[in-house]
């Protein structure tokens, strides 16, 4: 069977066009306890949101439909979405509820959940909603009904949390950070984290007013981060995305250090402490230079399909604990069950403070391969994957890049497209052997 609503991470698209809309969330909420309610007699289930206006409109729908089958509602209010994942876990809730579109604009929103344990859940109990709200509404009797409640300082119990993941016996005194929280979930969180451990902060992107999420300030619009560095002087700056669940960082000199860098920075802290540090995952997108630095290092390298979800699957296959992406998703599960952007940057600074070096220094045996990505557009009923001529160029190229390249073709999960990258240690056979292979997709 598959899935109508759901897509990699949750529900999502525009408010006002289905399933963004009042009605259908309060249909999904009467889905979702009636599937819970099969394991558990009284349910209850923790809900947070981001700052979107529509999210007020979206919570009360949900915890509607929640309460009318006679599950009890917990609410944090805006709040990250790791933070979500915890408190689920922390709070013994049987189901985290997060509102959020991530690094959207506003005027998207999402719906998307976390099991009691605070991890993504698989797609079996997704189908298993799906097929609930195929069926007819069915309300409990009043007696029966869920009750609903604010949690007191949700925002003060996720603080300390950040805080414990960070050395008890390190500071970030004499660090002066600049943080941007893309005024999305994490703008009175993350702030406080990093004053609370001693940095100097500068805020922005911390005044949310419901339109402005993600708009030219946060992980994706990390210009915003490099000119407050400059301008306040800061040893460093981070960015979180709209939910707080990915980070860029910048330093001094406004240099930007993408997942992949990052991934292999909090793998050496731990190596230099003495930590074993048997694997690592990344996607089929992480720089090759970072694999070939993990090898050296010898730690195993393996890739998983684009997306955290992905990621994690793999780690907990593996038993690993460390993975990530390019874009800033990062996973420590020593730490965490999900990506968490400022649990993340905490461990990036640790390592600062621990070796007494800067994260470019850190970094001074890593020169990222450059990448070349080209977007072959599809006619009306191409088959890309029947082209005779494509695994031939294909070997060729790769047998010209040797050990020191790679070629990775995937289709579009949303558009009429084939992606082309290449990867290579010298940029203009990267983008020689890209071209070749998108003209003969042509």
């Amino acid at each position: 069977m598959s899935r109508q609503y759901f897509g990699t991470d949750g529900i999502r698209g525009p408010v006002g066009q289905s399933p963004i809309t009042a009605d259908f969330a309060m249909r999904l909420g009467q889905a979702v306890g009636r599937v819970l309610k099969r394991a558990q007699a009284r349910p209850s289930v923790l809900i947070g949101k981001d700052t979107r206006v529509s999210g007020y409109m979206l919570e009360s729908a949900l915890e509607a439909g929640l309460v009318s089958v006679g599950v009890d509602v917990l609410l944090t209010g805006p709040l990250p979405t790791p933070g979500v994942a915890y408190l689920t876990r922390a709070l013994r809730q049987d189901l985290g509820v997060v509102i959020s579109a991530s690094h959207n604009p506003f005027d998207d929103n999402g719906i998307k959940f976390f099991s009691a344990k605070g991890e993504k859940l698989p797609d079996a109990w997704e189908l298993e909603v799906e097929a609930a709200l195929s069926e007819p509404p069915a309300y409990v009797h009043s007696r029966e009904l869920g009750k609903a409640k604010k949690l007191e300082d949700a925002r003060g119990r996720y603080i300390e949390f950040c805080k414990a993941c960070f050395g008890a016996d390190l500071s970030l005194k004499g660090l002066k950070i600049v943080v941007d929280a893309a005024h999305g979930a994490a703008y009175h969180v993350a702030p406080n984290v990093f004053h609370e451990l001693g940095a100097e902060v500068v805020a922005i992107g911390c005044s949310p007013d419901g339109y402005n999420i993600n708009d030219g300030v946060g992980a994706t619009a990390p210009a915003a981060l490099q000119k407050a560095v400059r301008e306040h002087g800061a040893h460093y700056g981070v960015a979180l995305d709209g939910d707080a669940d990915r980070l860029q960082i910048v330093d001094a000199q406004g240099r930007l250090f993408n997942g992949d860098e990052l991934l292999y920075l909090m793998v050496q802290d731990r190596l230099r402490q003495g930590v074993p540090v048997p694997g690592a995952v990344g996607t089929l997108m992480t720089n090759m230079a970072v694999e070939l630095a993990l090898e050296r290092a010898g730690v195993a390298f393996v890739r998983a399909k684009v997306g955290d979800r992905y990621v994690l699957e793999e780690l907990s296959a593996r038993g690993w604990q460390l993975g990530g992406e390019g874009s800033g998703h990062l996973l420590a599960l020593d730490k965490h069950t999900t990506g968490d952007g400022m649990v993340s940057a905490l461990l990036v600074l640790q390592s600062v403070v621990r070796s007494g070096q800067s994260v470019a220094e850190q970094l001074a045996g890593i020169e990222l391969f450059p990448q070349t990505l080209i977007n072959v557009r599809l006619q009306a009923g191409q088959d890309w994957r029947a082209n005779r001529d494509l695994p031939q160029v294909q070997e060729q190229v790769q047998r010209e890049l040797g050990q020191q390249g790679r070629v990775l073709i995937r289709p579009s999960g949303t558009e009429p497209l084939v992606r082309v990258m290449v990867e290579a240690a010298d940029a203009q056979m990267a983008r020689r052997c890209a071209e070749r292979l998108a003209a003969t997709l042509a």
